[in-house]
This record gives structure tokens, C-alpha cells and sequence, in this order.
């Protein structure tokens, strides 16, 4: 090869092209990396927000109640198809509402553990295995734990193993809500006032809008939910903005799963809840008595307890449990402000997974729809 400038020149410019062709190429390369990451980002925030209430609120209108061993709970009416849903409406207790939208409506049998099963292992193929024992050892062995349980605490959705069980728990296990919940009673007071007494919703019926009678065999038994079955009602939460932003700042309250609910609850005087279990063993269920006139009890596992206005009751509902109010006329109605809080025991590692596999609508059986 014969050196001349000419050979120089064109060796020089050659390499720069060069240099520019690799500089694109990288440039390229690092734009899809960065948009890669953005739409990872993105996902994960959506199925982890940092605010999961304000996150479900925006959502709109949300899911709401079910049935537990018979017994539904108030707000499951609304899901329910058929020539029977106008029956359900106000009369929604001890009846099959057959809605293929209510969590806990679905019957506990193979069906649900398989799926159970299926979500477990999405969700450590998209996080990871670690701390998630209990949580394996009880969706694996679902059927057994459940059929098996005594019958003074027989959960009848899911059973987490080797969690400390008692029918009541001290106020001390979730300190911070509890005192949260406790300071902020003149506020969730006067809100209930304000709820409780605004005209019927319509003509022919006696309660006001958003509050729903459950079925019980004497007296009357109304609640108002804020969330039910872990979804905000948007219209009630709107009336309540005071209990909104209480629950917004309590730590352990069940926001993201169906197993999470908040509700003003009433009873009025002569009225039973006839004994019967909650769908868990992951919660506890805290009330703050805001109203407490003389004989009602609340019956946990064979305890029987009273509630105080301005304190917060603890217990686990998985237990056996009734509530009545055997108070005269006179006497007033029993009101408690009720919200299900993580059991302490349950890890933050566990809660994640559980939100996860319990997500409103992730087990709903597509299968033949």
C-alpha cells in the first residue's frame, strides 16, 4: 500500500464514519434500555401504588359484599342478577345472592384452591419465594385446614397456618390504629350523625341513602360501608370525607384485598346477629364503639365482651360470634365504626403476597363465562 496524503485522508474519514455508525447504534441501544425501564416502571407502580386507597378510589364504584356459610353481608345485593334482585334489596341476609362477582360468594371447593395455587405462583414468578412459607404451606394444603378446623373457629375462606389464634386480642397488637381510630372519635361521631340522619333514599323505604338492612331474625341491623370487600362505595365515600382520610392514615388496615372492609354498623334495640364466622384468620376486626347504650355484647369463641364508646374492641372473627342489643326502646341504637386490620402476625412479606393473590376480581372463575 503506497502512503500518501490522499491515503491518510480517506483512512481518517472512513474512521470517523465509523465512530458516528457506532455512536447511533449505542445511542439507539440505550434509548430502548431507558424505555424498557420506564415501562416496567410503570407497571409495577400500578399494581403497587403508594396509595392504594386513594389509588382504588379514582377507580369508581366498586365491588361489594357476599355471603359467609349463608349469611350475607350487607352490600352484596347490588351484584345480584335475576328476577330476585329487587326481593334482595333490603331483605340480604341468609340468602344465596349467586352473583359471579362476589368474591365470597364463590364456594370454597377444588376449584378455588387450584386457583389460589395459580396466583401464588404468579405472584413469586414476578417477585420471589422468599418468606412466603406459611402462605404456600396454607394454599397447598387449603381443603384440609379448612374441614379440618374445630368448630369454635372455622374460617370459611382461607386459613393462614401457625398464626396465634384467641378470640380476643389486646389493644397493644395494633397500638398506633388504635389510637388513631380512639382520638379520632368525635369526628367519625358527628360524620355518622351527619349520614344517619338525612331523609330515606326513596319513597317506601326507611333508610337513608347508602345505608342497607341485613336480614336478622329480630330487631334491624343496618351498616354503611366505606369499603366493602376491599373496593371504596365512591358515592358513600364522598359523604364521609373525615372517615376517608382516617382510614388513609391507619397502618394496618386491609386496603387491598377482599378480605378488607370499613362500615359504620347499627343495631337497634331488641336485635340479634345470629352467631357465625368470618371469611379469615389473616385479620382482625377492630370496632370503635360510638355509641353503647347498657346490654349489648359481642360474643367472640364463647367471650362474651361490651363495647365502650370511644374505645376499640379487637377480636378475630374467624371465631364463632354473634352480637345483640337487648336495650329498650329507649335506649338508642349500638354503633360501632368497624375496619379490619392485618393480624400482627402476619408479615409484611405475607401481606404483600395475600394482597396480591386476594386482589378484588384476580380469582374470579372466567371459565364458562
Amino acid at each position: 500500500m503506497e502512503w500518501s496524503l490522499e491515503n491518510v485522508r480517506e483512512m481518517v474519514a472512513g474512521g470517523m464514519q465509523s465512530i458516528r455508525e457506532c455512536e447511533i447504534c449505542a445511542f439507539a441501544i440505550a434509548m430502548c434500555v431507558l424505555l424498557l425501564f420506564m415501562w416496567y416502571c410503570y407497571r409495577v407502580g400500578r399494581e403497587h401504588g403508594s396509595s392504594p386507597l386513594h389509588r382504588r378510589y379514582l377507580a369508581g364504584p366498586g365491588r361489594i359484599g357476599g355471603v359467609v356459610g349463608g349469611f350475607m353481608s350487607s352490600d352484596c345485593r347490588n351484584r345480584g342478577k335475576g328476577k330476585h334482585g329487587s326481593m334482595l334489596e333490603e331483605q340480604n341476609g341468609f340468602a344465596f345472592c349467586q352473583s359471579s362477582e362476589c368474591f365470597r360468594c364463590t364456594s370454597a371447593g377444588e376449584s378455588l384452591n387450584q386457583r389460589l395455587y395459580h396466583s401464588l405462583q404468579d405472584y413469586a414468578k414476578r417477585y420471589t419465594w422468599s418468606g412466603m412459607g406459611r402462605v404456600h404451606k396454607g394454599v397447598r394444603d387449603q381443603g384440609r385446614y379448612l374441614n379440618s378446623r374445630p368448630t369454635i373457629q372455622r374460617p370459611e375462606v382461607f386459613f393462614l397456618p401457625d398464626l396465634p389464634s384467641a378470640p380476643f386480642f389486646s389493644r397493644e397488637v395494633q397500638r398506633h390504629d388504635v389510637e388513631l381510630l380512639e382520638q379520632s372519635f368525635p369526628a367519625l361521631l358527628a360524620e355518622f350523625e351527619s349520614i344517619y340522619h338525612q331523609p330515606p333514599a326513596r319513597s317506601g323505604s326507611s333508610l337513608p341513602p347508602g345505608w342497607k338492612a341485613n336480614n336478622t331474625p329480630r330487631g334491624q341491623w343496618w351498616t354503611y360501608y366505606l369499603v366493602n370487600q376491599g373496593t371504596p362505595l365512591v358515592l358513600n365515600v364522598r359523604r364521609c370525607p373525615r372517615a376517608w382520610r382516617v382510614l388513609g392514615q391507619l397502618r394496618t388496615f386491609i386496603a387491598n384485598n377482599v378480605f378488607g372492609n370499613a362500615c359504620f354498623s347499627v343495631l337497634t334495640p331488641g336485635a340479634l346477629i345470629t352467631e357465625h364466622y368470618g371469611p379469615t384468620n389473616v385479620r382482625l376486626r377492630c370496632h370503635l364503639g360510638l355509641r353503647v347504650p347498657p346490654s349489648c355484647e359481642l360474643v367472640v369463641g364463647g367471650e362474651p365482651q361490651c363495647w365502650s364508646e370511644g374505645s376499640c374492641l379487637l377480636f378475630d372473627d374467624s371465631f364463632l360470634h354473634r352480637a345483640f342489643h337487648e336495650g329498650g326502646a329507649d335506649d338508642g341504637p349500638r354503633v360501632v365504626f368497624m375496619v379490619d386490620l392485618w393480624h400482627p402476625n402476619v408479615a409484611a412479606a405475607e401481606r404483600q403476597a395475600l394482597d396480591y393473590i386476594f386482589t378484588p376480581g384476580r380469582l374470579d372463575d372466567k371459565e364458562g363465562k
